[in-house]
């Protein structure tokens, strides 16, 4: 007999079941609101809240003048903002406190980097193009390095200025493992430029500890989840960066895991007689969601 059991950790994070809950309240008494960019990074949450009147648009010239656009928890630069103002448009502004806080960091750092006739570097651990990286660029013009793994920062260590202080942020959703390393190698490079221990760059290399506490204590938990079943079905949508990092960890700590969108995706095959089997999932993955497929796991 198969036994399923459904990550109690997994689900929604607090910045997404706010900005879901803003929509869903003023959606109660309206029939539509746009979207800047996708609420959520999960295919069927967003058909849900679409049926309700959720319009997903990519730019603010795609909002009607004088409507209600609401600013998902990844963040906006500051244009953005402006931007709707210029429109007419009410904003309803759901970034992620967490995400706020980091924007007004890095904006700080930055100062710091280029006063008293320093021209320092600020660095962003995450991935390209995401969101909640274009918002923290924006509060700085663009003038940060982003890299997304050890290679890519190893590529961009020749262009930077080693003589000048360095700053380093992570995307609030990233892994602290690889954020680790790449910290590591970042001072490894900046100690044996400037001929001292690595641990003698206090005041020239700064290193945030910027990843949210609640993704962070997920990877701990998640990855003795994954050792301690047999199977484990990953429920992420295809979009989720978050996913794409929780659904590896996984795979590291179980060989039999297997990532999927809906109830729809389990193949009977991968199920053995006596399997204990777990259902986990991103911080984009709804709650009802992870039910269904265990649901659907059970009725096999």
């Amino acid at each position: 007999m198969v036994t399923v059991e459904i990550d109690s950790q997994s689900g929604f994070c607090g910045g997404v079941i706010r900005a879901i809950s803003q929509a869903e309240r003023f959606l109660s008494g309206q029939d539509h609101l746009y979207s800047l960019g996708a609420i959520v990074h999960n295919e069927a949450e967003l058909d849900r809240l679409g049926a309700r009147g959720l319009r997903t648009v990519a730019s603010i010239p795609d909002v009607p003048a004088g409507e209600t656009v609401l600013i998902r928890a990844h963040g906006e630069p500051p244009a953005t903002y402006a931007a709707a103002r210029g429109r007419g448009l009410t904003v309803i502004d759901c970034t992620c406190p967490v995400v706020l806080k980091l924007q007004q960091h890095i904006r700080e750092a930055y100062a710091r980097l280029h006063a008293d006739g320093f021209h320092g570097t600020l660095l962003i651990f995450g991935k390209i193009g995401h969101a909640e990286v274009l918002g923290l660029l924006g509060q700085v013009d663009g003038d940060a390095i982003v890299v997304e793994s050890r290679a890519m920062l190893e590529e961009a260590l020749p262009s930077i200025d080693f003589n000048q202080p360095v700053e380093i942020f992570s995307q609030t959703t990233k892994s602290p493992s690889e954020y680790a390393e790449v910290c590591g190698v970042l001072a490894e490079r900046m100690a044996a430029v400037r001929g001292v221990p690595a641990d003698a760059l206090a005041g020239a290399l700064t290193v945030h500890d910027t990843i949210c506490a609640q993704v962070a204590n997920r990877h701990g938990h998640l990855a003795a989840f994954a050792r301690s079943h047999d199977l484990i079905l990953f429920v992420a949508g295809e979009s989720s960066s978050n996913g794409r990092v929780l659904f590896d960890l996984c795979r590291r700590e179980n060989p039999r895991s297997f990532r999927i969108g809906s109830p729809a995706d389990i193949d009977p095959a991968w199920l053995l007689p006596g399997d204990r089997v777990g259902v986990c999932g991103a911080t984009s993955t709804p709650k009802w969601l992870l039910e269904a497929v265990a649901g659907a796991v059970r009725a096999l």
